[in-house]
């Protein structure tokens, strides 16, 4: 008994991504929007509202819309490190 083999079968997103030279962005976006997510998610367990949560970071509430906004990729490292100190987590980055 053979097998079709689907031509499609066996290629990832991921690859599709490099070959098309658009991975570091997706990547970028990625981890973006899952750091905004968490930050949220941790407001609202918390019951921090935004104006709260930006007194904690000693920032402007503006600020803390571009930190939560999963589209805004213009977040420093400082902002996202304060933004985790201030619901009690702290930013981990690594090089792999």
């Amino acid at each position: 008994m053979t097998t079709i083999k689907n031509p499609n079968h066996g290629s990832s997103l991921e690859d599709f991504l490099k070959e098309d030279g658009n991975l570091e962005a997706a990547t970028a976006i990625a981890v973006k929007r899952v750091i905004a997510w968490q930050l949220q998610r941790e407001m609202e367990k918390q019951k921090l509202t935004k104006s709260a949560m930006a007194k904690m970071m000693q920032t402007s509430r503006v600020q803390l819309d571009r930190v939560l906004n999963p589209d805004d990729g213009n977040v420093t490292l400082e902002t996202l490190q304060r933004a985790a100190r201030a619901v009690g987590k702290e930013l981990r980055l690594e090089l792999a």
